[in-house]
């Protein structure tokens, strides 16, 4: 198993990883819609998306958005997609994911990663300390949808 950061040859098997991830957060399944939408951050520089692989099928998957903190002056990366297909999880596949979004924040200089998942998220939620992030409990986080 290797993880590297996707191409442009990726998109057909990152579209159907990306709409199982939405699934996943009972999204409906939109294959094409989901390749559109990945081509369009990656085309537009708007997200960095990094691969597992293994014997040449992509097995998962995270992207990160950049975006800044003003009290650091620094950028942060908001990992906000991490997906590993069922087939492949419990070999590392995530850790090794985790690892390259960590990487990434060390070589932008960034001050470092953030993410949020649901409570309920019993994996994820076991995964994120095993790779050394922190739990915030001292910070209310909000939220405003348009809608």
């Amino acid at each position: 198993m290797k993880v590297r950061k996707a191409n442009f040859t990726d998109f057909d098997q990152l579209a159907e990883l990306f709409d199982a991830y939405r699934v996943f957060y009972k999204q409906d399944s939109d294959i094409e819609g989901a390749k559109q939408f990945l081509q369009e951050r990656t085309e537009r520089g708007e997200s960095v998306i990094y691969v597992a692989e293994e014997e040449g099928h992509l097995i998962g998957f995270v992207q990160l958005y950049p975006l800044f903190s003003s009290t650091r002056m620094k950028r942060l990366w908001l990992l906000n997609d991490l997906f590993v297909a069922t087939s492949h999880r419990g070999k590392g596949a995530s850790k090794l994911l985790m690892g390259e979004a960590k990487n990434l924040a060390k070589v932008t200089e960034a001050a470092g990663v953030i993410l949020e998942t649901e409570k309920t998220n019993t994996v994820g939620n076991q995964l994120y300390p095993a790779v050394d992030f922190k739990l915030d409990t001292e910070h209310n986080f909000y939220y405003w949808d348009v809608e």
